[in-house]
């Protein structure tokens, strides 16, 4: 477990580093030119390209060393973040150096958390995988929890420059912590040692979507969840510009993190519960109930709302 400590460490700063700098880039583009349009483009550079290539990651993880994967993926993320802090510095950045920078760093974080989460049951003793996969949960959460809150005092205290360089420090930590540790060796099947060619990537991919597709249970679950995703990524890009209008930084950023402790406080009591003896009654009810409130929270315009 020492070595899964010190990686779960690293990659818990550089989460909360990488949640900063979102929120700061968030709030620097819309500030800066008041386009709900343009914020938007910020949201679909972060979550496209992840889309795009995922789907491959994961196969290609499976070929390579899981600890140069996660290596690699915080270097080019941090050289990304290393010249919008440099354009910055010289009052050079433009709207479309983030949409570029942001798009690079999603590309390589659908490297990162395949490689991350393939890395733990080889850290980890089988006996010792829930508790595992439950600090990485939590790590998440605090992230998301104590990002946007501290972000939005940063971002008054010491600017966006500021935030950049604190995000610039975390990825150091994260990389000199995967440095520090070597990962043991795993046996790999005859597919996983494979040299990467994109004909046997591409059946991977395949193969995937159509374990999916020959089932009708997943196959409407699927579509579920993308619908539900898209109908939730329309109120994300409405969201932030909505709380800015009567808000300040500062105040977005504690709406946001009291959402990441609604997060938290559901995994608990799903967790002490269990859930439904028919989970997709849950699903269900749980969405819907989503949806009423925020309906309820559109109702006025309020921080206490929101």
């Amino acid at each position: 477990m020492r070595i899964f400590l010190i990686v779960w460490l690293g990659q818990i700063v550089s989460l909360l580093g990488s949640g900063l700098t979102e929120f700061a880039l968030g709030v620097w583009v819309y500030q800066t030119t008041g386009s709900i349009t343009q914020f938007a483009l910020i949201s679909l550079c972060i979550h496209l390209p992840n889309i795009i290539v995922s789907p491959f990651a994961g196969a290609i993880v499976d070929r390579w060393d899981r600890r140069w994967a996660m290596i690699l993926s915080d270097l080019v993320t941090g050289v990304a973040a290393i010249v919008v802090f440099i354009l910055v510095l010289q009052n050079r950045l433009e709207i479309w150096h983030i949409y570029v920078g942001v798009a690079i760093s999603s590309v390589f974080n659908a490297f990162q958390w395949p490689a991350y989460l393939a890395a733990i049951a080889q850290l980890v003793p089988k006996k010792n995988l829930g508790r595992a996969n439950g600090m990485v949960q939590v790590a998440g959460a605090v992230a998301k929890i104590s990002g946007p809150i501290v972000a939005g005092f940063l971002l008054l205290a010491i600017e966006l420059k500021g935030v950049l360089l604190v995000d610039l420090c975390t990825f150091v930590f994260a990389v000199v912590t995967l440095l520090c540790v070597r990962f043991p060796k795993v046996e790999r099947t005859s597919t996983s040692s494979e040299k990467v060619n994109l004909d046997r990537l591409w059946q991977d991919v395949v193969s995937g979507w159509n374990y999916i597709i020959q089932r009708p249970g997943l196959r409407i679950l699927t579509m579920f969840f993308a619908i539900s995703y898209f109908s939730e990524g329309m109120l994300q890009v409405l969201f932030w510009p909505f709380v800015l209008d009567i808000a300040s930084e500062s105040e977005l950023g504690m709406v946001l993190s009291v959402s990441g402790c609604g997060m938290l406080l559901g995994s608990v009591a799903i967790g002490a519960w269990g859930g439904p003896k028919r989970r997709v009654y849950g699903i269900l009810g749980f969405v819907s109930l989503q949806g009423l409130f925020l309906c309820f929270g559109g109702i006025q315009a309020s921080v206490i709302g929101a």
